[in-house]
């Protein structure tokens, strides 16, 4: 044998040596990380977490890439042929490397196609890095997947292989998955997918951009047509099917779920805050905790689809109306609104990712204020159907614009399970992140307090709604006087139910101070009441202020504290969360509502009447005069210093509803005197637009107009409001008192200004709106009025003869 022979194959063995050293060395991970036998049995990509309503409605999802799993059979045939046709012909043929297609690569150096194999891709998809732009990494990348594909096919049916590659493979607009590609594109299961959806969507794994029919129509048109020649090239379908699918333009049904669009964005904004405190505290079987956004959690909530459409469509409904209103008023049109207040825009103009590119760009602060002066074209939110419109304004302008927009929260819930229905937490979540409805966000509550305290004045403290109540200004010794000033107080005794129906400040700072009458004690035990019965978790300072709405308190912890009126009661915990399961369907913890009796039942139908006389005769009366609703409905507005809050908290049977409206700036209102600033009209008609529907919506299950509220059976006698026919011969004006003093009003010695809750005073105006004739007391001139238990009850039979008021529809 010649030297030349001998150094051929000697060169030949050592090649192949080298070659089989080269596999063996990739696959024990040399070259990178190797799947381990475990990995490859058990493949899992990153899969985004799904939100579900009561009903099983896909909400919304967290994830880093949108990719949920669907099993072969719920995979459409036209799927596979398409892909089969386009990706792999000989797919079931091989066993996971095809040596045809790669010495085809190889002699066209890859313009013929390419080498991989649907199970590569698969493998690449699973477990290898993103490709690499050097070549010598990419040759390695490429040995490495064909190693995994064989495992694969070892492990692995060849539908189990297929439907692997279609869970993982990218569409897209950050879209992984055939089932989400199904979904966004044509909003459509992947069972249904026809043909040429098939076709589209197989069309873009060459391309994911290039032939995405969103953004280039004419280039996935021909895409999908290349797909179905494919499809007859290998006798999926036949010519002539192809020649008339080929015509058809592609029907495109285009809707991305994320995290601005679908069902309650501010609800589930919140939702996730509380799954990723769930998920550190609960670990899986490998001793990791959970990822919300990539194990797959399927989350079921308590949301109602129905309702919650609703709620959103009330919300925009009279907040668009409402800030017509307001963008009318004088000091809004002409700008001095800002007066006073330019370091508010000062500091958002610092805080804009304008200012911060700038800055990061290298521009100093006096160059980057500047540009805030000059007109750009810009886009803004807008109450139209877009929410949004085009303009030119400057960017300072552009902030004053923002600001100015008026807000509000909405939450409905069960008042007996706490499970919540629906949640709003402001007018657009896309331009307006702020949740409004949240634990975090306190604001004033104004009189929406005041039948807590009725009701502890009920339960501990002997009071019945027929109590006789002085409505007088009231002296907290250190505190001083509650309310700061007399021009609400009428100076008349008159019962507590009369006191909650017209909110009269005096006489609930009256009641207040009953409960301890040397006035040191009082607020500090309403305070405890708050707290353990009611549920608070806000901190309150024991100021009796806070009889009247001072202290700041979130909507949700509102909602609590008012459950245990329709809830007979039971004070339960807002619930929103029923379970969450694992992605193989496990159910992983399970939620039950938290109920704890604080109050009697005899205490909270009492009050439930009183709060009837609110909606039936009181400050809320437009609500059955105004607006479509019926059956017995309970409820209390309360509007805080100047306009600066309005609420509205009412309830049925069966739902109880909370709603907040203001600015965020609270020095931007409405003016003092005027009406449109109070809950009864800038806060009740969101309530009152959101029942109307679910009243008329045969679909919703269980709510019943007809519901009553449930009388105790201790209680032989109904509560009479007949009374009321006969304190004034007047009808009182629409308005509320609505001035809970300043801060200095209150302020003892020994307590600083900055601890106490932000308050003001009443204005003239507001005066005029409450001003009520007295009506001649028992009660000795000039002497401490009687503790309640000295007090008789009035009984409708006492009462002299009087003409009950017409009502008016203002």
């Amino acid at each position: 044998m010649s030297k030349a022979v001998k150094y051929f194959w000697r060169t030949f063995f050592i090649g192949i040596g080298a070659f089989i050293l080269f596999l063996l060395l990739c696959n024990w991970g040399a070259f990178g990380k190797m799947p381990s036998i475990d990995d490859i049995q058990n493949p899992s990509a990153s899969l985004s977490s799904q939100v579900y309503a009561q009903d099983g409605m896909l909400m919304g999802k967290f994830y880093l890439e949108d990719r949920v799993n669907v099993e072969f059979k719920d995979i459409s045939k036209h799927v596979i042929n398409a892909l089969v046709a386009t990706e792999d012909e000989r797919f079931y043929d091989h066993s996971g490397i095809d040596f045809r297609s790669i010495l085809r690569a190889v002699k066209g150096l890859g313009r013929d196609g390419g080498a991989s194999t649907i199970t590569m891709q698969t493998a690449k998809n699973l477990f290898t890095d993103k490709p690499s732009r050097n070549f010598i990494a990419r040759i390695v990348q490429k040995f490495k997947e064909g190693i995994i594909a064989i495992k694969l096919e070892r492990n692995f049916t060849k539908d189990e292989i297929i439907t692997l590659y279609l869970n993982t493979v990218p569409f897209g607009d950050n879209v992984y998955g055939i089932r989400n590609a199904a979904k966004t594109f044509f909003q459509k299961e992947p069972d249904r997918l026809n043909i040429q959806e098939a076709a589209v969507l197989i069309g873009m794994l060459k391309g994911n951009y290039l032939y995405n029919p969103r953004v280039n129509p004419k280039k996935a048109l021909d895409r999908r047509n290349t797909v179905i020649d494919q499809m007859v090239r290998n006798q999926f379908i036949s010519q002539a099917d192809a020649d008339q699918l080929k015509v058809k333009p592609i029907d495109l049904n285009y809707k991305k779920l994320d995290e601005t669009t679908g069902l309650g964005p501010y609800f589930r904004m919140v939702l996730g805050e509380e799954m990723k405190k769930w998920c550190k505290e609960h670990k899986k079987s490998n001793g990791d905790n959970y990822d919300l956004y990539r194990d797959g959690l399927k989350i079921y909530t308590t949301i109602n689809p129905r309702m919650q459409l609703y709620a959103e469509e009330a919300v925009a409904k009279h907040m668009s109306y409402m800030q017509k209103l307001l963008n009318q008023q004088s000091n809004i049109k002409n700008g001095t609104v800002w007066k006073g207040y330019e370091n508010v825009l000062e500091a958002a103009a610092k805080q804009s990712d304008r200012w911060r590119n700038l800055k990061k760009d290298g521009a100093n602060d006096d160059d980057i204020r500047k540009t805030f002066d000059v007109p750009v074209r810009m886009k803004v939110f807008a109450w139209n159907n877009d929410r949004e419109k085009d303009t030119v304004m400057t960017p300072m302008d552009s902030i004053k614009y923002t600001r100015q927009m008026m807000q509000a929260g909405f939450m409905v819930m069960d008042p007996l399970s706490g499970e919540v229905r629906a949640w709003v937490g402001g007018i657009d979540f896309k331009n307006y992140k702020f949740d409004h409805v949240n634990y975090n966000t306190k604001r004033q509550v104004g009189s929406t307090i005041k039948p807590l305290l009725y009701s502890l004045a009920i339960e501990e403290a002997g009071f019945t709604p027929n109590t006789i109540v002085q409505d007088v200004q009231q002296n907290f010794g250190a505190y001083g006087l509650v309310p700061a000033t007399t021009r609400s107080c009428s100076g008349a005794s008159i019962p507590m139910a009369e006191a909650l129906a017209f909110s009269k400040n005096c006489a609930t700072a009256y009641i207040m101070k009953q409960l301890d009458p040397t006035g040191n004690n009082a607020a500090k035990r309403f305070v405890d009441f708050l707290k353990n019965k009611c549920g608070l978790q806000t901190k309150i300072e024991p100021h009796p202020s806070i009889a009247i709405g001072s202290c700041e308190i979130s909507l949700y912890e509102m909602m609590q504290a008012y459950s245990m009126l329709p809830g007979r009661g039971f004070n339960v915990k807002p619930l929103f969360i029923t379970r969450i399961e694992d992605r193989n369907g496990n159910t992983l913890e399970s939620f039950a509502p938290l109920r704890k009796e604080v109050i009697s039942d005899v205490t909270a139908y009492s009050v439930i009447k009183m709060m009837q006389g609110v909606v039936e005769f009181g400050t809320a009366r437009a609500l059955k005069l105004a607006y479509d609703v019926q059956g017995e409905i309970a409820g209390k507005t309360g509007t805080t210093n100047d306009n600066s809050d309005a609420w509205f908290m009412g309830y049925t049977p069966q739902l109880l509803g909370g709603v907040w409206v203001g600015c965020d700036d609270r020095f931007i209102r409405f003016n003092s005197a005027d009406l449109n600033g109070q809950g009864a009209r800038a806060a009740m008609p969101i309530w009152a637009y959101f029942y109307e529907k679910v009243l008329r919506d045969p679909n919703i299950l269980g709510i019943d107009p007809k519901a009553t509220f449930v009388k105790p059976d201790v209680m032989t006698n109904d509560i009479e409001f007949d009374y009321i026919n006969n304190v004034n011969d007047t009808l009182r004006g629409e308005g509320e008192d609505m001035g809970n003093g300043t801060a200095k009003d209150y302020m003892p010695a020994d307590i600083k200004p900055e601890d106490l809750a932000p308050e003001s005073q009443l204005t003239p105006e507001e005066q005029k709106q409450e001003a009520i004739p007295p009506v001649k007391s028992s009660a000795p001139k000039n002497k401490e009025p009687k503790t309640p238990a000295a007090l008789p009850a009035i009984k409708s039979n006492q009462q002299p003869k009087a003409v009950m008021p017409k009502r008016t529809g203002r």
